[in-house]
């Protein structure tokens, strides 16, 4: 077995590795009552470890003993995956980069108005279905009780 193989089937034997914990999340978020803050990463995290453990899979077997198909299905796959993170990547920071914050004179903070949002992100949150979603996750979690307590004012 060639040093490139090796290199190759250590790391994947890793990916391997680290996709088992990322398969157990998403088993573990789906066993959970049903709850409005994680219902959309249940599967999807299973899913992205699934996917990541036959891809690491396929590289490991195709370099420890050097099946070609496999290793052309790795690289394929590796390919695909990378380009579909970038592009996620790309529409995650292109949607979040105005941030909406604004300076307030006399105040040490910036305030935030839903206007100072790319036009993506205002649809999206004030979708009546979506904003429903979010109201509920935050009445489930303790954040509104907590930024009572830490600051005075609204």
């Amino acid at each position: 077995m060639g040093v490139s193989n090796k290199i190759t089937a250590i790391l994947n034997f890793i990916a391997f590795l680290c996709a088992i914990p990322i398969m157990a999340a998403g088993i573990w978020l789906a066993s959970k009552p049903d709850n409005e803050c994680i219902h959309s990463f249940r599967w999807p995290v299973f899913v992205l470890g699934a996917l990541m453990l036959l891809v690491s899979l396929a590289g490991f077997i195709g370099a420890c003993f050097n099946k070609q198909g496999l290793l052309a299905l790795y690289l394929f796959c590796m390919a695909a995956l990378i380009i579909l993170i970038l592009v996620l990547l790309i529409f995650a920071f292109t949607v979040t980069r105005p941030d909406g914050s604004y300076s307030v004179p006399g105040r040490a903070y910036r305030e935030y108005r839903l206007d100072g949002f790319s036009k993506w992100l205002r649809d999206y949150v004030t979708d009546s279905g979506t904003w429903q979603k979010i109201r509920t996750c935050l009445a489930d979690s303790d954040t509104c009780p907590k930024l009572t307590q830490q600051y005075i004012s609204a």
